[in-house]
């Protein structure tokens, strides 16, 4: 038995009893028995379903907030965004199923058709920052396309998982097609990649243990999508709005308490600009409001445990490079001030390293080449952003930056309907988009010769 324990109160929640190796290989077996009468469902019935989870998923979701913001710690807003994210990603996949075509490829001697088969088993294994989001994320295309789905969620937070899993019962998803397994990644995490019913695992995670995912899937050449580590550019270049982006900046990295893979935790301002942006971005940093997470407009909670708090903290010992910092609560919860700090260079570990904590910092360049050549130095390559008024730098600049997801003039990365991913150690694969649904599918080619 695993205590649950609310970070913004240190006191236990509940206790999750978790998965044995046994207990996921008799889960595994039970998806890959069900996998046939799922993959076979008319395409319309399939949908059907996945909008009744959403529905279901919407008639629940203050509760599912509620779970979030005790389990994790996130602002209450943040959590209703996050549970409607898994109504609307449930929505948009539900209309895949009837929407899985294949191809009629012309040829000589015959007609040559294509097929988008499911998979099978798809394991997907969720992080703690993010516990619905990505899960939904993992689920909703796997089935949409006719797999069977056992998922893993984040020891720390596996409440709202396990809910999910009770309301695609109530909604009439059928038993077993879509199991919740909490538990140790050691076990169940470690059997989804080594079981040979699993063709294909969904890791969202550290680079570290996506290496290690990797290498194992790659024994049975299984297939694997990986959303992994970040440490993304906050580009400001001195011809954009100062104070939109000094307003806004606290947002790109501050949010759910800077626990993001996205996270622009490296403000490159251009030098000419640097001074005045320091001091527009002081005020911003001290007006977001942190505190308890159950409270209407709270924009930052807690970290998410206090030993991801010493983490954090090691970055800042006596006499590092803090400019300021903003306020934090006194008492029980894993809190951090919202910090910015200014390191001599990108060598650093404050610029380097993926804190993935509230600590941001800020570096200055001189011009286009070297605002690029700084935001790519790091082996990530999953976000950023991209601050001026002028389109032309912003397609130059946003063509020669390394990573998956740029937006300009916003701090804006995930959009259900768009492809999410990264470059470099960032990860491998695209999530969410039109063509998601096709990572969880084979392609089969059929030739029906015509000759006499």
């Amino acid at each position: 038995m695993v205590d649950v324990i609310n970070p913004a109160t240190e006191e236990v929640v509940t206790g999750v009893e978790g998965t044995s190796a046994e207990e996921t290989d008799a889960a595994i077996a039970r998806a890959h028995a069900v996998f046939p009468a799922w993959r076979a469902m008319a395409p319309g019935d399939r949908a059907r379903l996945l909008r009744r989870f959403a529905d279901a998923v919407d008639a629940d979701l203050e509760n599912l907030a509620r779970l979030e913001v005790a389990n994790s710690g996130h602002t209450i807003g943040n959590a209703r965004w996050e549970a409607g994210n898994v109504r609307d990603v449930l929505n948009y996949y539900s209309a895949a199923p009837e929407r899985l075509n294949g191809k009629q490829i012309p040829v000589p001697g015959g007609l040559n058709v294509t097929f988008q088969e499911p998979l099978g088993v798809v394991g997907v294994i969720v992080p703690w920052n993010f516990p619905m989001p990505i899960a939904g994320w993992g689920l909703a295309p796997a089935l949409a396309a006719g797999n069977t789905v056992v998922l893993k969620p984040a020891e720390l937070t596996p409440l709202t998982a396990i809910r999910l899993g009770e309301l695609a019962l109530e909604a009439g998803v059928p038993e077993d097609v879509f199991q919740v397994l909490p538990g140790k990644g050691s076990v169940v995490g470690e059997r989804f990649v080594t079981h040979p019913r699993v063709r294909k695992v969904v890791f969202t995670g550290s680079t570290e243990v996506g290496r290690r995912i990797m290498a194992g899937c790659a024994d049975q050449v299984k297939r694997v999508t990986l959303e992994l580590g970040g440490k993304n550019a906050n580009i400001v270049f001195a011809d954009s709005d100062l104070e939109k982006a000094a307003a806004t900046a606290p947002y790109g990295v501050f949010d759910n308490a800077g626990q993001d893979c996205c996270a622009r935790s490296l403000i490159l301002v251009q030098r000419s600009a640097h001074e005045r942006f320091m001091a527009l971005l002081e005020p911003a940093v001290a007006g977001v409001v942190v505190g308890d997470p159950a409270a209407e407009g709270t924009e930052m909670g807690p970290l998410i445990s206090a030993r991801h708090k010493e983490k954090v903290a090691s970055y800042l010992p006596d006499g590092a490079p803090v400019a300021f910092r903003g306020s934090a609560p006194d008492g029980p919860g894993f809190w951090f001030p919202p910090t910015v700090v200014t390191p001599p260079d990108l060598a650093d570990p404050l610029a380097a390293d993926e804190i993935f904590g509230p600590v941001v910092a800020v570096v200055p360049f001189d011009d286009e080449a070297d605002a690029i050549a700084k935001a790519n130095h790091t082996e990530y390559g999953l976000s950023g952003s991209i601050w001026t008024r002028d389109v032309g730098r912003a397609l130059r600049v946003s063509r020669g930056v390394e990573a998956g997801n740029l937006s300009v003039n916003s701090h804006s990365s995930v959009r259900y309907w768009t492809p999410f991913g990264g470059f470099k150690q960032s990860g491998l694969g695209r999530e969410l988009g039109p063509d998601a649904v096709d990572a969880f599918t084979e392609t089969k080619n059929v030739f029906i010769s015509t000759e006499e």
